[in-house]
């Protein structure tokens, strides 16, 4: 018998094994300062591309008077305990029906964490004899929570329509067997590639098979959408998805969650959200800076105004400049390039060391070898003039990523950051 951290011991995992390379630089760094289009990184200001505060909000001087004065008035206990025993209050229901109005729903409830309550959600809906069927690149939440389902599930070809429906045929077959039913699971935006799921399509087959939409709009509120309600607004879908969730965590700029339904789909969820049932309440600082972001999402139109001027800025200048960015439909920016590991540690050490500009790295096993990622999320708090240098920036690493100096220098920048 093996001693179970043998695995451990020999094998670190496919992003594991790079850290002693990457760690505190490429992995888990450590950006400094308020948080802003730029920032402090290892003692120099950088531009910024890397904070989902797609609104601006996180510094907003209304913001963190709210934060401060709720944090004065209750402390960071209250409430104590979970929602079901003594966790609940006014100002919860309160958040829980503006949040339900916003995204054009008839109730809400609040999740403590997106992850964590994303997990759940699946969890409660679906059981053994109940099919799944997601898309092949959601979400890790999704696919933990899919996890959980001690039933069949099927994954689909990325935003396929015929995929998606080749799948639903399967899934209803089985579904005659068990006498269960179907959950379709899709992102309102996909938060690697900017995609949105194709949320208009899947509603139509509707017509063709009975099935219930379940959406991961956490990059879609507050973005996309006429009012800001997310992917399904922007698509003229919204009434049809029929559990949205999206979290604090992006626009709002805070902690936290919310799932939204008609109302007897939200009372059985509260009633059965095991990370809801057996955890601490969304504390009252929480509860209350939500509710001040949510008023300014509804109030301030122009910082949703200022972030798409940005992304356009951003995605058109990446565009004019022969930089592929994908088939992104929404602010998450991509950018797309050739090489390995090595080479990509060594190109973004250029980018943040002598150009100011810090975006997150994605490489194998996330994305396809041989691929480089560059993840930008531009935000209403940057500048015409970040994009500017931004795009001068990559200009600059694309030339020598081309020419072989990162394939040169990659030996050289592997050896430096294990020393």
């Amino acid at each position: 018998m093996k001693d179970l951290f043998d695995k451990i011991y020999k094998d670190k995992g496919p992003l594991g094994k790079w850290a002693d390379q990457a760690e505190g630089y490429f992995v888990f760094p450590k950006l400094e300062g308020e948080i802003s289009n730029r920032m402090k990184f290892q003692g120099k200001e950088v531009i910024t591309w890397s904070v989902n505060d797609y609104l601006g909000l996180a510094n907003h001087p209304e913001v963190r008077k709210v934060d401060a004065e709720a944090g004065k008035k209750y402390g960071s206990a209250y409430p104590m305990g979970a929602r079901m025993m003594s966790g609940h209050t006014d100002l919860h229901e309160k958040l829980q029906n503006e949040l339900a109005d916003f995204v054009h729903k008839e109730a809400a409830y609040l999740l403590n964490f997106g992850y964590q309550g994303m997990v759940s959600t699946i969890d409660a809906l679906v059981g053994k004899d109940d099919v799944i069927v997601y898309d092949v690149d959601a979400h890790a939440c999704i696919i933990d929570g899919v996890r959980l389902h001690l039933g069949k599930r099927f994954t689909y070809k990325h935003n396929d329509v015929e995929s998606i429906e080749k799948n639903l045929e399967r899934a209803t077959k089985i579904a005659e067997q068990t006498g269960g039913g179907i959950l379709l699971i899709s992102e309102g935006v996909f938060g690697m590639r900017g995609e949105q799921g194709k949320l208009k399509e899947i509603v139509e087959l509707k017509k063709k098979f009975n099935f219930r939409l379940f959406v991961d709009d956490a990059h879609g509120f507050g973005t996309l959408g006429k009012t800001g309600a997310g992917a399904g607004e922007e698509q003229g879908v919204q009434d049809d998805i029929d559990v949205y969730f999206a979290t604090f965590a992006k626009s709002m700029a805070s902690t936290g969650a919310f799932i939204a339904a008609d109302q007897e789909v939200i009372d059985y969820l509260k009633y059965n959200l095991r990370s809801q049932m057996f955890a601490k309440s969304l504390q009252m600082q929480l509860v209350e800076g939500a509710l001040k972001r949510l008023e300014m999402l509804r109030s301030m139109p122009e910082l949703k105004e200022k972030l798409w001027e940005n992304v356009n800025a951003l995605q058109n200048g990446l565009k004019d400049r022969g930089f592929d960015i994908g088939t992104t439909q929404s602010c998450v920016t991509p950018v797309y390039l050739k090489g390995s590991i090595p080479e990509a540690m060594a190109l973004v050490k250029d980018l943040r060391e002598n150009h100011g500009v810090f975006c997150s790295i994605v490489v194998y096993p996330v994305i396809p070898k041989g691929l480089i990622l560059l993840r930008m999320i531009p935000t209403a708090s940057h500048t015409l003039q970040d994009v500017e240098e931004t795009l001068d920036a990559f200009s600059a690493i694309r030339e020598r990523l081309e020419n072989g100096t990162y394939k040169r220098l990659s030996a050289a920048v592997a050896q430096a950051m294990g020393a």
